[in-house]
Order: structure tokens, then sequence, then C-alpha cells
């Protein structure tokens, strides 16, 4: 849910629910990458409910826009590290012979 108003779309708070700080972190950073971004953070109203503020303020480009290209950044971020995590397991379970490690084995 978007709180903003009608006169500046340039500044909005924005409320997500069942999320909580893991999500609203890596937002914040990623906002705070943008240089169309003058100020981000976030909020959790209280503990025990599963709620996030994020405030975005921008220096002019609809606050709305600037979430969303952060968020879509936010998640190729996620899709690399997916990819190289899935590489590194795999890579792990492949069994580790001399051959396999390109070892020379005739030098001792």
């Amino acid at each position: 849910m978007e709180h903003t108003s009608v006169e500046n779309s340039s500044a909005s708070t924005f409320s997500i629910t069942e999320e909580d700080h893991t999500l609203a972190n890596s937002v914040r950073f990623v906002l705070n990458q943008d240089p169309r971004v003058a100020f981000c953070g976030y909020s959790i109203p209280h503990p025990a409910d599963n709620k996030v503020n994020i405030r975005v303020q921008t220096t002019g480009d609809p606050a709305k826009d600037v979430l969303k290209d952060s968020l879509q950044d936010l998640m190729v971020m996620c899709q690399n590290v997916r990819e190289r995590f899935d590489t590194a397991v795999a890579d792990f379970r492949r069994p580790n012979t001399a051959e396999a490690m390109d070892i020379d084995l005739s030098k001792k």
C-alpha cells in the first residue's frame, strides 16, 4: 500500500505486509544506490506486526517508479546469487579426482 500526497509524487511511504528486516534492509540498500533517491529508510511499526514501512524521497521522479526499479534490481541480484550458489554446490558435489582437479601427478 502506498501513502503519498496528491501534490508530490516524489515522496511516498510504502507499507508491505508479511515482511520484516530481511526484505526491508535489502530494499533500502538498493534504493540508496540509486542516484535518483534523496532519502530512503524503513521502520517496523511494532515487533508483533509482520509489516514494514519504507519511506522513499526522490530528486523528482515518482517514488513508486523508483521503488519498482529498485525491486527489479534486487531481483536480478538475488537471481545472480542463486545461480552462483547453485554452481558452487554442483562443483562441490562433483567427484574430486586428480584428473578433474587438473593435478599433474608426475611431479613428485
